[in-house]
């Protein structure tokens, strides 16, 4: 038997509310397979099973906030024995999660007692367009299925008044969250990380000739960006200086063998969210690009899957659209580096003792002292640097 706990979606994550369940006691799921939505405060998030097996009972009502770490259900493995007794469905018995945290046990043989109030589920796009129009989601009745909150019903309830007590202009309820959660984090990160810093000014004139070059060949919804290209060189040097693609965990350093870049992607209604483009050493820059613009949109309709938001190694972020030349990021927990890019300037430039006007980006480091240091971080940075003199291998 295995148990199916509330993932941890970041360090900036204490616990998450079950929104629904995707499947029911005696399905089969397999690994990657999504089971249930879960809402947290920044995102509805899909999760997904970490095994394949068969559902045996759910011990969390929909509705529930529930602590990281926590079992939600449990799963007969493949191979395993199977569990002496009948599967006992949520609504035939199991009490919700509070009766199992108050009697000290997590077993289905708890007392019974009152489910918590379940909660419709919203679609991306209905909360998209709440917040947009100021609406207050608990005011609204979903049409969809199951009672789902679709954007119409949002749009008739802001027709009918529904409006939030949320002041024009003021943060929203999630927003106020979110930045207590990503406040907590860093706090948590400038506290107990010995940070170092280093900058390194990269010459882009070949990058830049390349790209433009590649791209007049392509239709316009297939251009790469510029920032594409700085990701790849990321994931590549990484193989170089793979101390760098690491966790910290249980008071020691972690290594991980898959590059998962995290990149850090504003929110239009503010804050910010930092999932994972899987493998992205791997992925040439076309597959890159679309993987990334759809990370992307996902991430705006609050749509994400858990190992997105579980697994990146580093994370890179990137204000050069806001017209920051260099920032120096803050390492996001149980990572053990970030990397910073800013806006790509022209500057004058020495090449072959004539100075020249010369497209430059400023690229940061800030790591980890436990597990690098300013050698290994140089390298890395060095790394980064002559990958991207090379567009064409990326």
């Amino acid at each position: 038997m295995a148990e199916f706990v509330m993932p941890s979606l970041g360090a900036d994550m204490s616990a998450g509310t079950l929104v629904a369940w995707k499947k029911s006691p005696g399905d089969r799921v397999t690994r990657g397979e999504i089971i249930a939505e879960v809402e947290t405060e920044k995102a509805m998030i899909e999760v997904e099973s970490f095994t394949t097996g068969v559902i045996e009972k759910f011990l969390v009502e929909p509705g529930e906030q529930v602590p990281v770490g926590t079992p939600m259900a449990i799963i007969r493995e493949d191979g395993k024995p199977i569990a002496t007794g009948p599967t006992v469905p949520a609504s035939e018995g199991v009490a919700p999660l509070s009766a199992h945290l108050s009697s000290g046990s997590l077993s289905a043989e708890a007392p019974p007692s009152a489910a918590a109030p379940l909660r419709p589920r919203v679609t991306p796009l209905a909360r998209q367009v709440a917040a947009k129009l100021g609406v207050d989601l608990s005011k609204v009745q979903g049409s969809g299925s199951g009672g789902a909150i679709r954007s119409e019903d949002v749009e008739r309830a802001a027709a009918a008044g529904a409006t939030s007590q949320v002041s024009i202009g003021g943060p929203t309820d999630r927003q106020a969250k979110m930045r207590q959660a990503i406040a907590s984090a860093m706090s948590r990160s400038k506290r107990e990380i010995p940070h170092y810093y280093l900058s390194t000014r990269i010459d882009m004139r070949l990058a830049m000739s390349w790209l433009t070059d590649t791209n007049l060949k392509r239709p316009v919804p297939e251009r790469l960006l510029a920032g594409v290209l700085l990701i790849k060189a990321v994931a590549l040097a990484l193989r170089e200086v793979p101390e760098l693609n690491a966790v910290w965990e249980g008071g020691r350093v972690v290594q991980r063998s898959d590059i998962h870049v995290g990149v850090a992607i504003s929110l239009r209604q503010g804050g910010l969210v930092a999932p994972a483009l899987h493998n992205t050493d791997c992925l040439g820059l076309e597959e890159l690009m679309r993987n990334f613009k759809d990370l992307v949109k996902r991430a705006r309709a609050f749509s994400l899957r858990s190992s997105e938001l579980a697994e990146p190694t580093i994370t890179v972020t990137n204000l050069g659209e806001q017209g920051v030349e260099a920032g120096f990021a803050i390492i996001y927990p149980p990572q053990v580096a970030i990397v910073g890019f800013g806006k790509i300037v022209e500057r004058p430039w020495i090449v072959g003792g004539v100075i020249v006007p010369c497209p430059v980006v400023t690229a940061t480091l800030s790591g980890d002292h436990r597990v690098t240091d300013g050698h290994r971080g140089g390298l890395f940075l060095s790394a980064v640097e002559r990958l991207l003199q090379d567009p064409e291998r990326l």
